[in-house]
């Protein structure tokens, strides 16, 4: 990984820190990596929690220690530590990329799936009368919830019918308070109907509109869509030529950043956050980040003009086919379709 590399690495969790609300300040243009000074460790090291205390508020440790939980997962990094006030020291492993494109195609759709909620049960307590949105979130959590071994019991009515016998309740999320849906999505379509209703967070009331149905960049669902569509497309394109995906080395390649393997690297964490936090907006926005630096990456898959196929193509689609199954298995938990052609 190039100093170049790493700094959108860093720039790229500072970015997930500001979505996830674990800082409030502005993303900086640019993140400074150098060689470590005296009493530094590892490869680089960034002063960007100094920078970044003050405007948001905290003291530069607790920036660090926001930072350092996102960029230790990124690929190509092996390791970070906090030293001084708090310096951000990273160590970089060139062999991580191939290493996680083979984790996501040995485990496939359950990439990022665990028991680390295994044994907890809960109880969503939904209106008596059914509502679309809290029933397409209670929808949406069974899933989520089954990815880390936990599970939902749900209940309509009052929070004092009493639940099943053999369920040992552990929490109680009251969804009978949810701000509804402003009127019927079902014109939408079950796809962008469920997306207009998870994609925004719960306490906030949804759109419905036509502009979850437009097929252009400025619908997030469409990004999505049709970024997993490319990677089947790619797939079926390679084979034209006469290759398939092979993991493999990705050094020297621009368009393969951490702007795309940090996301995908990240999924696991996300979707454990997605089920600790009962909140399937946050694996929604993931996606969108997974299939925007999936768009950006697909023009360099292929090979152009007379260039022959080659390792290098081999492992560019591989990586593609990797975001692909990414984006396909967080809609499959949504609950919405992912086209093979759009």
């Amino acid at each position: 990984m190039t100093p170049v590399e790493l700094s959108r690495t860093v720039l790229c969790a500072v970015r997930r820190a500001v979505d996830e609300g674990e800082l409030s300040v502005a993303v900086p243009a640019r993140a400074v990596v150098s060689v470590p000074g005296p009493g530094g460790t590892g490869d680089y090291a960034t002063n960007i929690a100094l920078q970044l205390a003050r405007p948001a508020g905290r003291t530069p440790r607790y920036v660090a220690e926001v930072l350092r939980e996102r960029i230790s997962v990124a690929p190509g990094v092996r390791d970070v530590e906090i030293t001084g006030p708090g310096f951000l020291n990273i160590s970089v492993d060139s062999a991580a990329p191939a290493a996680l494109v083979r984790e996501i195609r040995s485990q496939g759709p359950r990439y990022g799936h665990s028991d680390a909620l295994a044994g907890q049960v809960l109880s969503v307590l939904l209106p008596s009368k059914s509502e679309v949105r809290a029933d397409v979130l209670a929808d949406a959590l069974v899933r989520i919830l089954a990815t880390q071994g936990g599970r939902v019991h749900i209940q309509r009515g009052s929070s004092q019918q009493s639940a099943a016998h053999d369920v040992e309740t552990l929490e109680t999320l009251d969804l009978r308070t949810l701000p509804p849906a402003p009127r019927d999505p079902t014109p939408l379509g079950p796809d962008a109907a469920r997306w207009a209703l998870l994609h925004p967070a719960p306490h906030d009331r949804p759109r419905i509109g036509a502009e979850h149905l437009v097929q252009r960049e400025s619908n997030p669902l469409f990004r999505v869509r049709y970024a997993y569509a490319r990677t089947r497309a790619l797939g079926r394109n390679a084979a034209d030529l006469g290759f398939t995906a092979y993991p493999g080395d990705l050094t020297g390649l621009p368009a393969a950043p951490p702007a795309l393997l940090s996301p995908l690297a990240d999924h696991p964490r996300l979707l454990l956050s997605a089920a600790t936090h009962r909140a399937p907006d946050r694996l929604a926005r993931h996606l969108v980040t997974v299939a925007d630096a999936t768009l950006a990456f697909t023009p360099t898959v292929l090979p152009l003009g007379d260039e022959k196929p080659s390792a290098a193509h081999r492992a560019r689609l591989a990586l593609a086919e990797a975001a692909g199954t990414v984006l396909a298995g967080g809609l499959s938990l949504l609950g919405i379709d992912a086209p093979e052609y759009l």
